[in-house]
């Protein structure tokens, strides 16, 4: 399922039988993790009750321009520069003519007319009224003006005629708010891998071996695999974030572990991509109990290499590998890059500002066998894009 966490979509129902379908357009976007905020027309409220909304949105329904009964930050003006994305499902022929004039004489139309994000009509009305002369110029001049259209279909109408009229199903209006929300779709259809954080390596029962790594980068590329349509694994030792529910999640502890998750998962994917950190030793027998204080001697064994494994039996799958260095970044690259068998490799040293373990930034260098990127410091989310687009 797409993640629109942390986008906020304001619905706007208006007085038609099909404001019943609105009650679906709501749910997906909730489930789609979407704050939803819902505002009704006093006629929409003869049709649908404000409590259902209310129960689906989790989120009071705005009904009333007049209502003094609530929080300041909800007037239309917050309420219009705090969203996303406005869809109004069903806009009547009433509604549109009003937009189109300008005319605010209630809150859903003085919304609209101050919202400064991209507005969604579903228009929704008689066949001979969706022909008519006055709806056919006022829904011109809003296309004029970037408004976008989703439907209507055609079908039986609520009047008995038959023909154009009907409002869009609520997959398609969703799917149109998805495609407004997130143009980049050029992943669907694609499993991407990802692994995450920093393993562990036990050497008593209260201590182990690890490293600074913190799972950002890796949840920053879920996240943008997940925003252009794709279906992301994410395997994932010890993060400081949290996970996502709409990636399908692996916990692990051990690079062992980590091992053990991706040969098991990685035919499922078309790209895999190591951001993780896994340790490159363990201890060969952990202490069954604290170790006292004292001198230690540990002997330590090579982990597995997940990424030549992956390298040597990925078949036409791509791989993408991150190599943290602190000298010779480039060449250190270009060696891994073949050593692992390797499609693009994310270089990264480690001692630049910006660029080391655990912060929201990164300053990455792009290495594939026919060029070499160098990009600024930009945040993780924006690298994965890039990371993305390379791929």
């Amino acid at each position: 399922m797409v993640n629109l966490k942390g986008k906020t979509i304001v619905v706007g129902v208006t007085g038609g039988i099909a404001a019943y379908k609105a009650c679906e357009v709501v749910s997906l976007a909730v489930k789609a993790g979407a704050d939803v905020r819902v505002v009704m027309t006093a006629n929409a409220a003869r049709f649908v009750a404000p409590l259902t909304f209310e129960t689906l949105s989790g989120n009071r329904v705005i009904t009333d321009m007049w209502d003094r009964d609530f929080e300041w930050n909800v007037a239309h003006i917050s309420l219009a520069k705090a969203a996303d994305v406005c869809i109004i499902a069903p806009c009547t022929a009433n509604f549109a003519a009003k937009y189109a004039q300008g005319i605010s004489d209630d809150f859903l139309s003085t919304l609209a007319q101050a919202v400064t994000c991209p507005v969604i009509l579903a228009p929704a009305m008689n066949v001979n009224m969706l022909r008519s002369a006055a709806y056919m110029q006022n829904a011109a001049t809003l296309g004029k003006r970037g408004v976008i259209f989703v439907g209507p279909s055609k079908g039986r109408l609520a009047c008995g005629d038959e023909g154009e009229g009907r409002m869009s199903e609520p997959q398609e209006i969703f799917d149109k708010i998805i495609d407004v929300l997130m143009p980049k779709r050029d992943l669907a259809g694609k499993t991407i891998l990802v692994t995450a954080g920093a393993t562990r390596e036990q050497i008593d029962p209260v201590r182990f071996i690890s490293n600074y790594s913190s799972g950002k980068m890796g949840a920053a590329l879920a996240q943008a695999a997940i925003s252009r349509g794709a279906k992301v694994i994410f395997v994932h030792g010890n993060i400081s974030i949290p996970v996502d529910a709409s990636w399908s999640s692996v916990s692990v502890k051990s690079t062992q572990d980590m091992y053990n998750a991706v040969t098991a998962y990685y035919k499922e994917a078309d790209i895999i991509i190591k951001a993780a950190a896994p340790a490159d030793y363990a201890v060969v027998k952990a202490a069954g109990q604290k170790i006292k204080d004292g001198n230690v001697a540990l002997q330590l064994t090579k982990t597995p290499d997940i990424a030549a494994y992956i390298g040597k039996n990925k078949g036409k799958r791509k791989l993408v590998i991150f190599c943290a260095e602190t000298q010779n970044l480039v060449e250190n690259a270009k060696q891994k890059l073949v050593s692992k068998n390797a499609d693009l490799v994310v270089a990264n040293d480690v001692t630049q500002e910006g660029a080391g373990f655990d912060v929201d930034t990164n300053i990455a260098t792009l290495v594939t066998k026919d060029k070499i990127i160098s990009l600024n410091k930009m945040s993780k989310r924006e690298l994965a894009d890039k990371i993305l687009d390379s791929i």
